[in-house]
């Protein structure tokens, strides 16, 4: 994958939980800052989702640890690389872990 190829996914990745957040109704608020996207739990602990250019990841920061996700061509999703969950998978069960109330984000 070309550096503008993971750079438009990664923005295509990013706008796509923001949308998940914003239809979810879990008081669950973000900010978007030059490719980091910020996620405000209701209890304000955050979860941090950013992209890697120099290895072509996009990698997630929260209280249960740090987690790092590979794009798969072939089936145009991301997962994480210690056990194969896919992005929102893995993202919902950080962020109800985290905020102690189930959260179920889907990719539109």
């Amino acid at each position: 994958m070309t550096e503008s190829e993971f750079n438009h996914q990664i923005d295509e990745t990013l706008l796509a939980i923001e949308e998940a957040v914003d239809a979810s109704d879990t008081g669950i608020d973000y900010e978007n800052s030059g490719g980091v996207l910020t996620l405000i739990l209701p209890d304000h602990s955050q979860v941090i989702i950013n992209r890697q250019t120099p290895v072509r990841q996009l990698w997630m920061a929260a209280k249960s640890g740090g987690y790092h996700f590979d794009f798969d061509k072939k089936t145009s999703e991301w997962h994480r690389t210690s056990d194969g969950a896919e992005l929102f998978v893995a993202l919902s069960e950080v962020l109800s872990e985290q905020g102690g109330k189930a959260v179920m984000l889907s990719a539109g």
